[in-house]
C-alpha cells in the first residue's frame, strides 16, 4: 500500500516538527554524547578505550530516549487522526440518515429542537 504524496509529506513535516521539540533531558544527554565524542577522538590511538565506551553508551542512551519520544508522539498524532476520522465518518452518517427521513418526519425532529 503507497501513500499519497501529500500523506507523506505530512507525517515528514510532523517528524521536523517533533524534532525540534525534543525534550530538554534528551538535549542534555546529546550534549554528554558530543562531549564524549571529542574525548574519544583525542585519545584514539589507544582503541578501545574507556573514552569510547563512554561515548557508545551516551550514543545509545540519546537514541533511545528519541526513539520513544518520537514513537510515543507517533502513537499520539495515531489516536488524533482515528478520532478524527471516526468523527467525521459519524457525523457524515447522521447527516445521510437525515436527508433520507421523509420530509414530515425531519419537520417534526426539527420543532423538537
Amino acid at each position: 500500500m503507497t501513500f499519497p504524496t501529500w500523506f507523506q509529506q505530512a507525517i515528514q513535516q510532523r517528524l521536523a516538527h517533533l524534532a525540534v521539540q525534543l525534550d530538554p533531558e534528551l538535549k542534555k544527554h546529546r550534549e554528554e554524547e558530543k562531549a564524549a565524542y571529542q574525548a574519544m577522538i583525542s585519545g584514539i590511538s589507544n582503541m578501545p578505550n574507556p573514552a569510547f565506551l563512554e561515548w557508545e553508551d551516551k550514543t545509545h542512551l540519546a537514541r533511545a530516549m528519541e526513539n520513544e519520544h518520537m514513537y510515543l508522539e507517533g502513537m499520539r498524532d495515531g489516536m488524533q487522526l482515528i478520532i478524527e476520522i471516526l468523527t467525521v465518518s459519524s457525523l457524515a452518517n447522521e447527516s445521510i440518515s437525515a436527508s433520507q427521513m421523509p420530509a414530515t418526519e425531519r419537520s417534526e425532529n426539527q420543532d423538537k429542537q
